[in-house]
């Protein structure tokens, strides 16, 4: 027989010999000159005695008893309303008892004749008997005349049954423990535990962008704490006073019946009112899970922030979710935790993807595989404020000078390789400052800046997503910095390539402080520069004005890659490029289409409205299509036609 069976078969024999006690005292109700509340009878006495003798732990009721801190006479409240459940006779004992046939269930008239140590108060709507219904009282004829009924999750815990009152059930849910945790975060929970042993310290709070690490951890805390955890949803609490006063008594009571703990859920998007006012009411442990530290009426003792988990940290979690197959993924694991911090919930969904697919992929294309994986788990949600662009170009579509395609070759690099130089090899101790990449590209528009982002992005196969300035920037004071937080929250585990398109409109200088506003726009200057250096992605920044740009953003800029305007050469080769192979053409001289002086982009916007053009008429694009197409670019970028004309078509 297994421990908790032994306990099974104890508990159940001591709330037999409780209930024989009561069973004397309701037949002595019966006899004349019998007192109900005489010591029970010796062999009624030496039973109880046995059965206590032979529980290795506490019973179920001594455990209710002692975490609602009950009478004598709420105990025997609380046995009396049980015993109807639980005893065939019991009923009619009771009906007996009270000298009405049809009354088989304990009133209170009962009750108060046949317990010890009677006080009103145990009856009182706020007394832990009702307070927390482990008993109702049922009847419409007085207060004495009605039923003492025990509530049915009350009565399961009484016989030893682990269980969960029925109107939780889709309110809450268990969290499991861990049995193991990187050490930044088994140093956080062991934090939180030595908060709970203060008095008063009933409400923690935990902070941090990564939901599922937040929940191990606070299930680590509680397992710690020798708590059960099981966690509520912002989403699933209800609005209304009355069902908010009725969740938080349920969540009370499970609590003090099975030392279960409540993580409060703060999820993104839902309304937190609701659920602040239920923390405030709870007087029992609850762990408050948000992004950023909420303010309420009630002061909580610590407020935590959970880290990042370290690269080595991660690597460990990966090796520990993929088990055997890590060790062949090698050094592909270390490119992945370089640049993907993701969360530990996508890291185990990641990992479970690999599992999937492993069996229907040859073993090398299995890091092709688990890096796909770990892209899609980690895409951010930018909707409104950025627009995801599917990189095309690649390197052999760039035109640029020597010296600006090496600095771009070197970027890739940097983005690879940072675990390794700031980790292993020691650099980021050297710096206070973060461990963030950025660079900007500079030069007339059309010469390359948009394309080189598409070709760093399709290296280092990340997404790449364009910032839609006209969303992000906002009049009202506080407003950008809101928005650029969610940007690079939201960016944060996909290691995103993030481009600031114009970015002279967000970066610009910082100016003398005049009034409210210039002071709010200075600080939105230095949260941009605080979280460039804190992102783990390569940011892109793009200007056709790089005066325009503060100098506190230059200094932090780790490369600047001039993008000039193409030379004639380089004009001539971006010609060669400008139509596909597939697109029919006819006398084509790039010589002379080089002597137009403008940009690739316009390039390209020429080369595609000349071939609609020749589309149109039937036939293959020819120099007439161009010309037609250049006057209409020209026009668009209001430049003298005469230029134009001395382009000698003919």
């Amino acid at each position: 027989m297994s421990a908790e069976e032994s306990w099974l078969s104890a508990n159940q024999r001591v709330l037999m010999a409780e209930l024989a006690v009561l069973r004397e005292r309701l037949e002595r109700c019966g006899a004349q000159g019998s007192d109900p509340r005489a010591p029970p009878s010796e062999a009624v006495t030496r039973e109880w005695e046995a059965a206590r003798a032979a529980l290795p732990a506490p019973s179920g009721l001594d455990v209710l008893c002692r975490a609602f801190s009950l009478s004598a006479f709420e105990r025997g409240l609380l046995l009396l309303s049980a015993g109807s459940e639980l005893d065939a006779g019991f009923g009619k004992r009771c009906a007996t008892a009270q000298g009405d046939v049809r009354k088989e269930e304990p009133t209170v008239w009962l009750a108060l004749g046949l317990l010890p140590g009677v006080h009103w108060s145990a009856l009182a709507p706020d007394g832990p008997l009702r307070r927390f219904q482990l008993i109702e009282l049922a009847g419409s004829t007085g207060l004495m005349s009605s039923a003492v009924r025990i509530h049915e999750r009350v009565l399961h815990h009484l016989v030893g049954l682990r269980t969960l009152d029925e109107r939780l059930l889709g309110l809450v849910e268990p969290v499991p423990v861990p049995q193991s945790l990187p050490r930044s975060w088994h140093a956080v929970a062991e934090r939180m535990v030595s908060a709970w042993g203060h008095p008063g310290a009933q409400v923690l709070q935990l902070i941090g962008t990564d939901a599922g690490g937040l929940r191990t951890v606070a299930a680590a805390a509680c397992g710690l704490a020798g708590l059960e955890p099981h966690l509520l949803r912002a989403s699933v609490i209800p609005a209304t006073p009355g069902e908010l006063e009725v969740l938080s008594r349920l969540l009370e009571r499970e609590a003090f019946l099975s030392r279960r703990a409540v993580l409060v859920d703060l999820e993104e998007g839902t309304g937190r009112a609701p659920a602040l006012t239920l923390v405030e009411r709870l007087r029992t442990p609850v762990l408050l899970l948000s992004r950023e530290q909420i303010r309420s009426g009630r002061s909580t003792l610590l407020c935590a922030e959970l880290p990042g988990l370290e690269a080595r940290e991660q690597r460990a979690l990966w090796e520990e979710a993929l088990g055997s197959r890590a060790s062949s993924l090698g050094h592909h694991l270390d490119r992945v935790v370089s640049c993907f911090p993701l969360g530990s919930t996508a890291l185990r969904a990641a990992s479970a993807e690999v599992e999937a697919r492993a069996e229907h992929v040859p073993p090398e294309a299995l890091p092709e595989v688990l890096w796909d994986a770990c892209r899609a788990q980690a895409r951010p949600r930018l909707e409104g404020l950025a627009q995801r662009i599917e990189p095309r170009a690649r390197w052999e579509d760039l035109v640029l000078p020597p010296a600006q395609l090496e600095i771009l070759r070197n970027l890739p690099a940097h983005v690879r390789q940072r675990a390794r130089v700031y980790g292993d090899w020691g650099f980021g101790g050297q710096s206070s400052r973060g461990m963030g990449l950025s660079a900007l590209f500079c030069g007339p528009s059309g010469t390359g800046k948009t394309m080189a982002a598409e070709v760093l992005a399709a290296e280092l196969r990340v997404d790449l997503y364009r910032i839609d300035l006209s969303q992000v920037v906002d009049k009202y004071i506080g407003e950008t910095e809101k928005n650029l937080r969610r940007v690079f929250d939201t960016a944060e585990e996909s290691g995103a390539l993030l481009l600031f398109d114009e970015a002279d409109a967000l970066f610009g200088k910082r100016s003398e402080v005049k009034d409210s506003h210039d002071r709010y726009a200075n600080i939105e200057v230095g949260y941009l520069l605080q979280r460039l250096e804190a992102y783990r992605g390569l940011t892109l920044l793009t200007t056709n004005m790089r005066g325009a740009l503060d100098t506190a953003f230059l200094r932090r800029i780790r490369f600047v890659v001039e993008f000039p305007f193409p030379s004639h050469e380089q004009r001539v080769e971006l010609w060669r490029r400008a139509f596909p192979r597939s697109t029919p053409t006819e006398d084509l001289d790039v010589n002379r289409l080089a002597r137009l002086g403008v940009a690739g982009g316009n390039i390209r916007n020429i080369a595609l409205s000349a071939a609609f053009l020749a589309a149109d008429a039937g036939e293959p694009v020819r120099m007439t299509h161009l010309r037609q197409a250049a006057r209409s670019e020209y026009a668009k970028l209001e430049r003298p036609l005469a230029e134009l004309e001395g382009a000698e078509w003919n």
